[in-house]
């Protein structure tokens, strides 16, 4: 079993997942008991329940609005995302991912509704049908989660919290959490605070690495003042969190692809002592901005967050998760490929658990590509660094800026950009078109829709719609066929592009792998080349 169905989950199949606490299922699916109320991840280390006993539900937000209260043990809503909300491109799919960045908690269902292009009855029909739940329930499990992880691991004031977490009142923060985990918030920090002194270190560690596996773990700091506005809080504060993935991670090809892409001015690539890597940068946020600080571990990314309003936690996390391709499922996707391509030597050469990166911006993905068009990533390194000096807004921190607005860029970036004329002319006009928003951009829109819409501007060619698509949406479908380095990667593989159906749905994959398997032999290359060259001068 590679993937769980979300509109008809297999009996069968889930029940052997969680017969083998099966970690890679969790997210994908849960299980509720009806003899105890409690549902659980696949993973979960209590005592297996009877089939009898036992349903499958899609979401955690379906087990809620079941009646069903989150296990407290194996803590069910702080598993790694479910990998079909990227492989699915329905309705559903899109709007978990939308739910998944805020926009309920911003705008409303009217907002997520008007984002897909919809009726929020016809919406909510269909999430209710596909998901087991509506919208606001859907919104509603993802704010609990936020807040169990900030009531047990935090000393935030339960008030600070409840609008930390989206939540717009502390009422309706209180009825939820009762609900939703059967205890008050003030308990359950009571709770985890006695669990936390009457631990021993051995069982302390043993939980910290259970965590690091498979949920998030989060601390804070209080780094700044909080500033009171009406309805909701601010702070400047900083945060570390746990970030769980599925294993394995193809830790290298991550590394080298925030390092090799890294803007000085906009972003910062550090490598510690034992060659351990961390990626700074600041992102725009619906309130304002985050510094982010990120470093890939085993099992789950480390990532430090100073937020200047709690507000923005929940969506930054979403960010960082689509930015690194944490929810992906790499298991199904190393044998996938495997199987069907029947590879020679694949075993040897191709690499497991390779991500698909995605984006911390889609203004910025759109715009760094373009100036990345027809140059060498280290020349559109330093290009796009010149255009952050003159045009990016100034940031407290350790990364001096912002990237610049789209309103910015259409307005002054011809003066400050180089190189041909009418690839200068294609960059501000895409500026000017998502400054206007006659282009949008968001994970909520489908593939084929967002890919007409880049070809529809000059100077985007297929490559470039192909590009910022797989990486925007998170796309897994997408196979970079007119991409030289791509080319060259098939050819040493001999494999035919043409023919690629047999890869999907995992073409953005086969892409990656193609990707890093021809950069890392050229790097072969350049070394021998090398080496010989110092030995014929010696």
């Amino acid at each position: 079993m590679n993937r769980v169905s979300i509109t008809v989950l297999d009996f069968e199949r889930c029940y052997r997942a969680v017969t083998a606490r099966d970690s890679r299922f969790d997210g994908q699916f849960y299980t509720a008991v009806r003899t105890t109320g409690i549902y659980c991840r696949p993973s979960c280390p209590a005592i297996t329940p009877k089939p009898a006993n036992v349903t499958f539900l899609p979401t955690a937000a379906a087990a809620q609005q079941a009646g069903y209260r989150a296990c407290r043990r194996c803590l069910p809503d702080a598993a790694p995302g479910s990998p079909l909300w990227n492989t699915r491109a329905d309705l559903a799919a899109r709007a978990m991912r939308l739910i998944g960045d805020g926009v309920v908690e911003r705008g409303g269902v009217s907002a997520l509704a008007a984002t897909l292009g919809y009726s929020q009855r016809q919406l909510t029909r269909v999430l209710t049908s596909e998901l087991g739940a509506g919208p606001l329930a859907l919104a509603r499990a993802h704010r609990a989660h936020t807040a169990r992880l900030l009531i047990q691991t935090t000393e935030m004031p339960i008030s600070d919290i409840a609008f930390a977490a989206g939540f717009a009142s502390i009422r309706q923060f209180n009825d939820t959490v009762r609900e939703v985990f059967a205890v008050s918030p003030s308990t359950m920090r009571a709770e985890a605070q006695r669990r936390s002194r009457t631990d021993s270190p051995r069982q302390g560690r043993a939980e910290s690495a259970r965590r690091g596996r498979s949920g998030s773990e989060w601390q804070s700091r209080a780094d700044g003042q909080w500033a009171n506005e009406p309805g909701a809080p601010t702070t400047c504060g900083t945060l570390t969190l746990r970030l769980p993935y599925r294993e394995p991670l193809d830790r290298d090809w991550l590394e080298w692809f925030l390092s090799a892409h890294t803007t000085p001015g906009l972003e910062l690539w550090q490598t510690g002592p034992a060659g351990e890597g961390t990626y700074l940068r600041n992102l725009r946020t619906p309130h304002g901005y985050a510094g982010i600080r990120l470093s890939v571990l085993p099992g789950h990314v480390r990532a430090e967050l100073a937020l200047r309003d709690m507000r923005d936690l929940a969506p930054t996390v979403a960010r960082i998760r689509h930015l690194l391709d944490l929810d992906a499922d790499p298991v199904a996707i190393d044998e996938a490929l495997l199987h069907a391509g029947q590879l020679p030597g694949a075993g040897a050469t191709f690499t497991s658990g390779i991500r698909v990166p995605g984006c911390a911006d889609p203004s910025e993905l759109l715009l760094r590509t373009m100036i990345g068009q027809q140059i060498s990533v280290a020349a559109a390194n330093t290009h796009t660094a010149r255009l952050v000096a003159a045009l990016g807004e100034p940031t407290d921190g350790p990364i001096p800026r912002l990237f610049p607005t789209a309103a910015a860029i259409a307005e002054n970036g011809a003066e400050v950009l180089a190189g041909p004329a009418q690839r200068i002319r294609s960059i501000t006009a895409a500026a000017a078109a998502l400054a206007s928003g006659e282009l949008v951009l968001h994970q909520g829109r489908t593939a084929a829709d967002l890919r007409r819409d880049l070809l529809a501007l000059p100077g985007i060619g297929p490559w470039t719609a192909d590009y910022v698509t797989m990486r925007l949406l998170a796309d897994p479908d997408i196979l970079l066929t007119t991409d030289l380095v791509v080319r060259r990667g098939a050819a040493r593989h001999g494999i035919d592009l043409s023919d690629s159906t047999r890869w999907s749905p995992w073409r953005s994959y086969l892409s990656m792998q193609l990707w890093r398997s021809e950069l890392r032999a050229r790097a072969a290359s350049a070394k021998t080349a090398d080496s010989e060259a110092k030995v014929s001068t010696s």
